[in-house]
């Protein structure tokens, strides 16, 4: 399986740029990668502040469709950190983050089921099926899809840490042509509910699936030297350097986890 982090701004920039003529070319072009993953499975993880952008979202939606239509099996698992920030602030909650996993107490867990699996979680199916397509929304709970305990790494309250993947239901919805669209909340073996990190939930889920491609998108350029400075991009990191890059500040934040969870996939179970 191939990790690719995909900036949607970038994306988005030069398709509008693109006038009828130069995107049919564009599509002649990619016939050979068409039918080179027709009827392979690519795991799409999309959240973050790539989500609030109504015009980028619609982009991104029209494109999965697309990725259907032509052959393409798509599961699509979703984030929605600054859904959950906003509904935290409206209750007087100040969001906290731990090594870049959002900090979920019992109240918190509350929010963000009810922000993950449902208002964002039904926004992108209906997305999706405005654009032609046919989704159906998912959480981790479904099925036992997703099982996890608590994170023990560092005291983030409900977050969890995935023990099993269960695919059966994701797979009776790409057999039935949907796409199925997974919000990154699990089960714990006593009832309980984890936030899982979006980016981590992806990765298990393809390893999983054992998918062709996870595409990991992004409104940021991706890795950089100066978090400022979009060329300072780094296009290769070797698994031995990631120790350096965290203690250097380079990997921070959010991008721990997108880099833990394409450099240990020996640890995401199968």
């Amino acid at each position: 399986m191939r990790f690719d982090c995909v900036s949607v701004n970038q994306l988005h920039k030069g398709l509008k740029k693109m006038d009828v003529s130069k995107r049919a070319k564009v599509l002649i072009q990619a016939m050979p990668y068409i039918k080179k993953y027709s009827g392979e499975t690519i795991v799409v993880k999309y959240g973050g502040n790539a989500m609030i952008n109504e015009e980028l979202k619609a982009a991104v939606m029209s494109d999965l469709v697309l990725m259907q239509l032509v052959g393409v099996n798509v599961v699509l698992v979703h984030g929605g950190g600054p859904e959950i920030s906003d509904m935290l602030k409206r209750v007087g909650k100040q969001s906290r983050f731990v090594d870049g996993l959002r900090y979920t107490d019992e109240e918190t867990i509350d929010i963000v089921q009810m922000v993950l699996a449902g208002k964002v979680n039904k926004h992108l199916v209906q997305l999706i099926s405005k654009h032609g397509g046919k989704a159906i929304g998912l959480c981790g709970i479904d099925g036992e899809m997703m099982k996890a305990v608590k994170y023990t790494k560092s005291d983030v309250g409900f977050v969890g840490e995935i023990t099993e993947i269960d695919t059966d239901v994701i797979d009776y919805t790409l057999e039935n042509k949907y796409i199925p669209v997974i919000s990154s909340v699990a089960t714990g073996e006593n009832g309980e509910v984890f936030n899982i990190n979006a980016d981590t939930a992806a990765a298990a889920i393809a390893a999983s699936l054992h998918a062709e491609k996870l595409l990991l998108m992004t409104d940021i350029s991706g890795l950089l030297m100066d978090k400022d400075d979009d060329s300072t991009l780094i296009h290769d990191v070797q698994v031995s350097e990631i120790p350096s890059l965290k203690s250097q500040g380079v990997i921070s934040s959010g991008m721990i986890p997108k880099i833990d969870c394409c450099v240990e996939p020996s640890l995401i179970p199968i």
